[in-house]
């Protein structure tokens, strides 16, 4: 329902993201929460099975609302499933902590590596969310793509040398913390590169 109200800085800001929707953000962390709360209460082995099922649900969902599979969540959900499966086919944890660091050292990977061919792949994963020049596509690129390697590098550190409730942990709000604060160290470069819509501009 419309308001007589006037829009707020960040409607008209093109620097801004749009605030996620409840049903984005439950698909997108259910699984992860679920996967926190199970270990707590079950054990690592009992919480790669409900991630690998609530995983499977949160994709057909997204697929059934949208006929339409994001690209960095299908990869996501096929390593989940995958490495996953090895876990609890080998009685082995150590399959579902490494799924974090080969997860983002090919995300670091596949983005540099468009950027080294001219091409980002950033731009076309997120391009609806923010309007950049291709330079500031560029650089953002190139700093997500940094981002990805040393999240997996970090992740190789953390699993280790710490128990498995500690690494759980990590996984669930040390990555994702790490993942927001990373954003807002980019505000100032996405500012300075936002283009502003073009009903905006024939203002």
């Amino acid at each position: 329902m419309q308001t007589n109200e006037p829009e707020s800085n960040a409607a008209n800001d093109p620097a801004a993201p749009p605030a996620p929707s409840s049903s984005k953000l439950l698909l997108e962390f259910g699984p992860l929460l679920a996967f926190f709360v199970t270990n707590k209460l079950k054990g690592i082995l009992w919480a790669t099975g409900v991630l690998m099922v609530c995983m499977a649900i949160s994709l057909a969902i997204q697929w059934k609302r949208d006929r339409k599979v994001s690209p960095m969540m299908a990869f996501t959900g096929v390593t989940v499933l995958v490495f996953g499966g090895l876990t609890l086919w080998l009685d082995d944890p150590v399959f579902i902590k490494i799924k974090v660091t080969i997860l983002n050292a090919m995300f670091g990977i596949v983005l540099l590596g468009g950027v080294a061919t001219g091409r980002s792949f950033l731009k076309t994963l997120i391009g609806p969310v923010f309007q950049l020049t291709d330079a500031g596509w560029r650089a953002f690129t190139v700093r997500y793509g940094f981002f990805f390697l040393a999240l997996a590098g970090l992740n190789e550190l953390v699993w280790r040398n710490v128990s498995t409730d500690a690494w759980v942990n990590f996984k669930v709000f040390g990555l994702m913390g790490l993942t927001i604060v990373f954003m807002v160290t980019q505000v100032p470069l996405i500012q300075r590169h936002a283009i502003a819509p073009a009903s905006e501009e024939s203002r």
